[in-house]
C-alpha cells in the first residue's frame, strides 16, 4: 500500500509573460492546468495506473503571482476510494531570488485510475504514517471534507 509521503509532489513554473493576464499575473487557467498536471503525477504515483481528472471541488485564488515569480504546487494524495483518488494541492507564490512565499491557492481534485480498457479500476488503500503525514492529512480534510 502506498504512503501519503510517496505520493507527495513539489513542482515549480516560473510565471512568464506569456503565462499572464491583463494584470500581469499568472492567468488563472495557466495555473489551474499545471495544478490538474501536478495532482494527475500524484495520482498516477499512488494507483500505479493512469488517473484523469474526475472533478474538481472549490478551487480559491486568494493573491496572484506576477511575472516573473515562480508558483510553487505541492500536491499529495490523502484519500481513496474504490477506483477514486483524492488529490490535495496548493500554490504558492515564491520569489525565485529570496525564496520566500506565500499561499496563493488551494483545491482538491479528485481523478480515477483507468485500467487497460480505458474503464475505472481499483485503486489501493493509502497509508498514512508518521506524524508529519498524519498532519498533512489532516489539513486536507478539513479544508475538502463535506459537512
Amino acid at each position: 500500500m502506498p504512503t501519503l509521503s510517496e505520493t507527495y509532489i513539489l513542482n515549480r513554473q516560473r510565471v512568464q509573460p506569456n503565462h499572464a493576464n491583463n494584470y500581469e499575473a499568472v492567468h488563472g487557467g495557466n495555473l489551474m492546468k499545471w495544478m490538474d498536471e501536478v495532482g494527475a503525477m500524484s495520482a498516477m504515483r499512488f494507483a500505479g495506473k493512469t488517473c484523469v481528472t474526475a472533478a474538481v471541488d472549490e478551487f480559491s485564488f486568494e493573491r496572484p503571482i506576477p511575472v516573473g515569480e515562480t508558483a510553487l504546487i505541492e500536491s499529495y494524495v490523502f484519500e481513496a476510494g474504490r477506483t477514486s483518488v483524492r488529490v490535495f494541492l496548493r500554490a504558492f507564490r515564491e520569489n525565485p531570488r529570496s525564496g520566500e512565499r506565500e499561499q496563493t491557492t488551494s483545491a482538491c481534485f479528485t481523478f480515477v485510475a483507468l485500467g487497460e480498457d480505458g474503464k475505472p479500476t481499483g485503486v489501493p488503500e493509502l497509508t498514512v504514517e508518521g506524524q508529519e503525514e498524519e498532519q498533512r492529512r489532516e489539513r486536507a480534510l478539513e479544508n475538502w471534507t463535506p459537512e
